[in-house]
């Protein structure tokens, strides 16, 4: 069993979902739930579920949402290393969630976005066979010397090393030459096609090319076309199975879950691949970002 440790955010997420179109200054009925998310968190979540040894590293508020996401993730069979902030709260991200179960976020990143070096306490990397960095706490100048550090740390001991860059937008907020300064070196990048296309100006895996020369592979999400992990040495596919998406939020972090939990755990490429494909496939049938829980359970 592979023990990985996970660094990025944990909060609440208030998921709406809406079946027409939203009103503007007027009223559109949703069914809403409360659920335990944040990148990090999810990602986490997925690897307990898909038989990894999780471990996270993160910074919640010291309020009542931030006790729910500790409860939460110990159902979950995550090991929690959460700094307790009093002076921020526990961060809560708006989720609207359309017919199709695509989603649009409005994230407060509350006490993650204070995340600090000293944060990445070195007995969590103890025992450890990889890092996993949310690219949100790079992507966040508060949280940044801590993404940093976490990367740096896991060299340092030896670690394999991986980064989901997270969001197209903020990264070309950022610059494409800045971002990829703050992730070379790492074994694995995880973007989606919209980040792929910001990195190297494609959606095509094949583009993912471009990067090998900062990172040394790269898995790249299609959503309904799959998966395809790209490294020096060759090209690997993995096909999406067709499932009803009920919710896309998580879809990534999930994939990352199974992927890592399956390749860490000594699976072959293909074989890793297609369990981050399965994992993903059964995130989007789920309202929320994580895996039914015994204190959260979703359909």
């Amino acid at each position: 069993m592979a023990r990985i440790v996970v660094v990025g955010d944990a909060g609440l997420d208030v998921v709406a979902r809406h079946d027409g179109p939203l009103v503007h200054g007027g009223d559109t009925r949703s069914a809403v739930r409360m659920v335990v998310g944040g990148a990090g968190a999810n990602t986490a979540a997925w690897l307990a579920h898909c038989g990894a040894e999780a471990v996270l590293v993160g910074r919640i508020g010291g309020d009542i949402a931030g006790h729910r996401v500790s409860a939460e993730l110990d159902a979950a069979g995550v090991t929690a290393a959460l700094v307790v902030d009093e002076s921020a709260p526990t961060c809560c991200v708006v989720v609207l969630v359309d017919a199709q179960g695509q989603r649009t976020m409005l994230p407060d990143r509350g006490a993650n976005a204070r995340l600090c070096p000293a944060d990445i306490a070195p007995e969590a990397l103890v025992g450890a066979d990889h890092l996993h960095l949310s690219g949100y706490v790079l992507l966040d100048e508060g949280s940044r010397p801590a993404g940093v550090a976490a990367l740096a740390a896991a060299r340092a001991a030896g670690l394999t090393t991986s980064v989901d860059p997270q969001a197209a937008t903020l990264i070309a907020r950022l610059g494409t030459t800045e971002f990829l300064e703050l992730v070379a070196g790492v074994d694995l990048l995880l973007p989606n096609s919209d980040e792929l296309a910001v990195l190297t100006g494609s959606t095509d895996p094949e583009s993912a090319r471009q990067l090998l020369s900062v990172v040394g592979a790269v898995a790249v999400t299609s959503g309904d076309g799959g998966a395809h992990w790209v490294s020096p040495s060759a090209t690997v596919n993995a096909d999406a199975p067709v499932v009803d998406c009920v919710d896309s939020t998580g879809a990534g972090d999930a994939f990352n879950a199974g992927l890592l939990a399956a390749w860490r755990g000594g699976a072959e490429i293909g074989a890793a691949l297609a369990a981050g494909v399965s994992a993903g496939a059964r995130a989007v049938q789920l309202v929320g970002a994580q895996p039914p829980s015994p204190l959260n359970v979703r359909g």
